[in-house]
């Protein structure tokens, strides 16, 4: 059975940072649309206070978190153990974005030292936070990171990095706005 909690308090703390891998979910406003779920991993997530996070949005293979965000700022986190007592723990909020070539973006983005190149950071306002169960959710061995993201990311000047994320997360695949340049 579900379990509502009124912040992110130590236990919940403890349970986010052991874990390797979470999922955000967005939609667009209305009926219309793709839902995108869309995996994590990395040390990117944190937590900023007890009713607000933060995580690295590296970019991949479409623009669609940050485009639902910009629209309507629904976004959900979730969380699943893996190892241990089974536990999944979901985080309801209104996101925010700040892109690379914003202001602001540097602040967040220090966060996360260890990533030079990243294409967004979203923040979220939690305003419900559930755990149930996850007596469903297998166990899994983790072995490591994939570091093809990373070492991508490495091989680019950062030029090269900032044209090829305007030019391949210009819209979303329901045609929301994407990345925009600054200067366009």
């Amino acid at each position: 059975m579900a379990k509502l909690h009124d912040t992110i308090d130590d236990r919940i703390r403890k349970f986010i940072e052991a874990q390797k891998m979470f999922f955000v979910a967005t939609a667009p406003a209305g009926s219309e649309g793709h839902v995108n779920m869309s995996p994590k991993g990395y040390d990117s997530f944190r937590i900023l206070g007890p009713n607000e996070v933060a995580y690295l949005d590296l970019g991949g293979s479409g623009i669609e978190t940050l485009a639902h965000v910009r629209e309507n700022g629904r976004i959900t986190f979730m969380f699943c153990a893996y190892e241990g007592a089974a536990n999944i723990l979901r985080l309801y909020g209104q996101g925010e974005a700040v892109t690379f070539d914003e202001p602001g973006f540097e602040d967040k983005l220090a966060l996360f030292p260890e990533f030079p190149h990243a294409r967004a950071i979203i923040t979220a306002k939690i305003d419900r936070i559930q755990d149930s169960c996850g007596w469903g959710v297998p166990f899994y061995e983790y072995k490591g990171e994939r570091d093809q993201l990373v070492r991508a990311n490495a091989n680019r000047s950062k030029e090269e990095w900032r044209e090829k994320r305007y030019k391949s997360n210009a819209v979303s695949i329901d045609g929301l706005d994407g990345l925009v340049k600054p200067d366009a």
